[in-house]
């Protein structure tokens, strides 16, 4: 497969040096990529003397990425940001609907104004005025660095950090097939800048929570293997995760325990984290393609790392994907 490009289009450079006031948004959810590349922008744009917002709902941040927020030292956007804003940066997000906004905008929030987008998932709409989608990168994070720079925009040791964070949590510590020699090139980079190695595997690898182990311990204990062992997945109700301590910001890549078995060719996780809605994760290893099957509930993502909500408990949610995962599966080279 060839290497993503790694030149933003120079659009996209003019388009966000004519921001002075921009609020930078990520997806519903953010994992370390969507926040690393969110707030790595709009450090930079500090650091250039511009005036950029985060916007971060509240509720949206999981106990274990509260510590990214606290370095970026970025404000959050409210609503008299979003008025007076004159451009928004959405990264890591593939559609409108998955914008993480706060609540009460009008619908026409955007307001003609300019929206550029910067994205790694296959299933982007291109609902920016420019966008800059390129699905063979590991992750939005690498492309944010290919940016900075491309535009020359100041990268210190704190951004380099954020985006390193980004990017070794999308390629599970540089282990999955998206990983290339450019994303560890980026990667060295940011080291060689200053990113603070230890501290993020500590965080991100090395401080879980009690409630989270609590969690991961429902997870291991729901998990089932069908389809002759090649279709691992597994559960966590609603009263599980409530019972966890958890809620909806701290389902994250638990997906990785029924990932993990061996000979494993499709992994799901169902979660159930507001009640009645279930949250579906879908990973495929051994070149198994699963975007068509989040697709077909709704979803997008990746070829190999997609999800989709379907509204019903999750013991219903297993009764309806879990048959076409097989099916899908069976269909598989």
């Amino acid at each position: 497969m060839p290497e993503p490009d790694p030149s933003p289009p120079s659009e996209l450079i003019e388009r966000i040096a004519e921001m002075r006031r921009p609020v930078c948004i990520g997806h519903v959810t953010p994992d370390p990529d969507c926040l690393g590349a969110m707030f790595g922008i709009a450090r930079a744009l500090v650091a250039a003397g511009k005036s950029p917002h985060a916007c971060l709902p509240e509720g949206s941040l999981s106990a274990r990425n509260t510590f990214l927020d606290e370095m970026a030292e970025i404000p959050h956007a409210d609503h008299e940001d979003f008025a007076s804003a004159d451009g928004f940066i959405v990264v890591d997000t593939a559609s409108p609907v998955r914008c993480n906004v706060i609540e009460g905008l009008p619908p026409d929030w955007r307001a003609g104004r300019t929206m550029a987008c910067v994205d790694h998932h296959v299933s982007n709409t291109r609902f920016g005025d420019v966008n800059w989608v390129v699905d063979r990168a590991a992750s939005s994070c690498e492309l944010v660095h290919a940016l900075l720079r491309a535009a020359d925009l100041p990268l210190d040791s704190t951004t380099a950090s954020l985006l390193y964070a980004g990017i070794m949590t999308d390629t599970g510590g540089f282990s999955l097939p998206l990983t290339k020699a450019s994303t560890l090139r980026a990667a060295a980079d940011l080291v060689e800048v200053g990113a603070d190695v230890g501290l993020i595997g500590e965080r991100l690898n090395r401080a879980q929570s009690v409630n989270d182990f609590r969690l991961l311990r429902v997870i291991n204990a729901n998990t089932h293997l069908v389809g002759d062992g090649r279709l691992a997945y597994s559960t966590a109700s609603f009263d599980e995760i409530r019972n966890a301590g958890c809620g909806p910001a701290d389902i994250d890549d638990q997906v990785k325990v029924p990932r993990s078995l061996a000979g494993v060719r499709m992994a799901i996780l169902f979660t159930e984290a507001v009640q009645g809605e279930t949250r579906i994760n879908f990973r495929g290893e051994q070149g198994v393609n699963v975007l068509a099957l989040a697709q077909s509930f709704g979803g997008g993502g990746h070829e190999q790392a997609a999800g989709a909500r379907i509204r019903c408990p999750v013991a219903e949610a297993v009764e309806r994907v879990v048959p076409a995962a097989v099916a899908a599966l069976d269909g598989q080279p």
